[in-house]
């Protein structure tokens, strides 16, 4: 078994989970980077060659969260390769770009699709790796989102399945301790993530609005997610259970 840790972090070939496994590496652990889209066999390759130049190890993993057969699959690999996983991050996501106010755009397809990506997912994940995080006393951290906390983002499918997110993230604490701890982060907009490159001129609008309305004053940008991610699996060990809430204080607006 290798002795230094290894994180596996699902959606890892873009965005924050892109950002999270190269703080990973950063930090000196071996990375298992999962991806689903074809259009990221390159990303994926790229996050391993990065591990491998900095003195880690790196292995690329294609799989649908939505699907437990390719959760236990990716699990196994890992453990295989690694002989140990000691943290998770579940950053896979989808969503569509709806509209709130239209309420006949969205199907019980996408309702479903969403729930399944979002929730089902990273409790797929999450089971299949508990064996391995138990024996290693890791942790989980699931990525959820500030549409959770408001009803807003993306769709109202999204905000929904994020806010299920968030109770799974109790319930996974519950379940998984004493030996493996589980906590969630709410990212309001980033820079760098799903809303710019899905519509960057939506993304243009909200940045705008959340620079004018946060009490800070700015966006975080995917790196300073990943940063939050590693210091609830390295630290914060009392903390399970929790939802930590990444919005530059734009909840302190909530009357």
């Amino acid at each position: 078994m290798s002795e230094t840790k290894v994180v596996l972090v699902t959606g890892g070939a873009s965005g924050i989970g892109a950002a999270t496994v190269r703080h990973f590496i950063a930090q000196g652990w071996s990375v298992v980077v999962n991806y689903f889209l074809e259009s990221e066999i390159e990303a994926a390759a790229e996050l391993v060659a990065e591990a491998i130049a900095a003195g880690r190890q790196g292995l690329a993993v294609r799989g649908d969260v939505g699907v437990d057969e390719d959760c236990r699959r990716m699990a196994a690999v890992a453990s295989e390769r690694f002989g140990r996983i000691d943290a998770l991050i579940c950053c896979a996501g989808t969503t569509r770009m709806v509209p709130l106010n239209d309420l006949d755009a969205l199907t019980l397809d996408d309702f479903q699709l969403t729930m399944t990506v979002n929730t089902a997912g990273p409790f797929f994940s999450a089971r299949a790796c508990a064996p391995a995080l138990r024996a290693s006393r890791g942790a989980v951290v699931l990525v959820s989102s500030y549409a959770a906390l408001t009803g807003t983002g993306s769709s109202v499918a999204y905000a929904a399945s994020k806010g299920a997110t968030n109770t799974l993230t109790l319930s996974l604490a519950r379940i998984l301790a004493p030996e493996v701890r589980v906590n969630s982060v709410c990212p309001a907009l980033v820079a760098d993530g799903f809303v710019q490159r899905m519509d960057p001129e939506l993304f243009e609008r909200r940045a705008a609005v959340q620079r004018e309305d946060s009490p800070l004053k700015k966006i975080g940008r995917t790196a300073d997610v990943a940063a939050d991610i590693h210091w609830l699996v390295a630290g914060a060990s009392l903390m399970t259970g929790a939802v930590l809430v990444l919005d530059a204080g734009l909840h302190l607006n909530m009357d």
